[in-house]
């Protein structure tokens, strides 16, 4: 894999699972009431804390696992099965009406600073998310220069995230409902044929097949 497809890949997949999009409307409910300077400042909370906790995976979790007498074609098997699952509620809208749960909960227990919990987690840094990280790091090489690599792209898909929080309002009234779920459904095709590569590659990399 050429360094321009792996930066591409990367970046889709992060982008799909992250989904900065769809987390507009989300992030409009729990925000709701607050002030312009409020919500700015309540979007570039979770995105740190979120930069913060995948950062942390990236660069210590391929370790973790082996520390844990877990392969990384094992692992790279389990995360593509979960990144498959991930697409399936995407392309059903099962993940953006969970999603929309978890902010109407943290709205009805009137969660004064919902950045932490659940814009960051696990809005932003959930299972699907930590997973990818390990797994493109693994996918880039491993080492200093792979998590460079990788953090770079996941810093990047972070900083649409807060771009998207910064207008929030507008994009939300521009895309509607049909448009969000439109969105979804296309992220989640992309993000199943990638989930499926994860898998072969895990498969490959057990050296069952050739």
């Amino acid at each position: 894999m050429t360094d321009v497809t792996f930066l591409l890949a990367a970046f889709t997949t992060l982008l799909v699972i992250i989904d900065p999009i769809a987390l507009v409307p989300l992030f409009i409910t729990l925000t709701h009431g607050m002030t312009p300077a409020q919500r700015r400042r309540t979007g570039l909370r979770a995105c740190l804390v979120a930069a913060g906790i995948l950062t942390l995976f990236g660069a210590v979790g391929e370790q973790l696992l082996t520390l844990i007498g877990i392969t990384l074609p094992a692992f790279r098997i389990a995360g593509g099965m979960l990144l498959f699952l991930t697409a399936l509620d995407m392309l059903f809208e099962r993940r953006t009406r969970r999603r929309e749960d978890k902010a109407h909960e943290a709205e009805a227990e009137q969660v004064d600073d919902p950045s932490v919990v659940p814009l960051a987690i696990p809005l932003l840094a959930g299972p699907g998310a930590i997973a990818s990280m390990i797994l493109l790091v693994g996918q880039a090489g491993g080492g200093w220069w792979g998590f460079a690599v990788v953090e770079a792209v996941m810093l990047t898909v972070i900083v649409i995230a807060f771009l998207n929080f910064l207008i929030a309002d507008r994009l939300g009234r521009a895309l509607g409902r049909t448009g969000t779920m439109l969105v979804t459904r296309l992220l989640g095709m992309l993000l199943a044929a990638l989930a499926i590569q994860f898998i072969i590659d895990g498969i490959r990399g057990t050296g069952l097949v050739g």
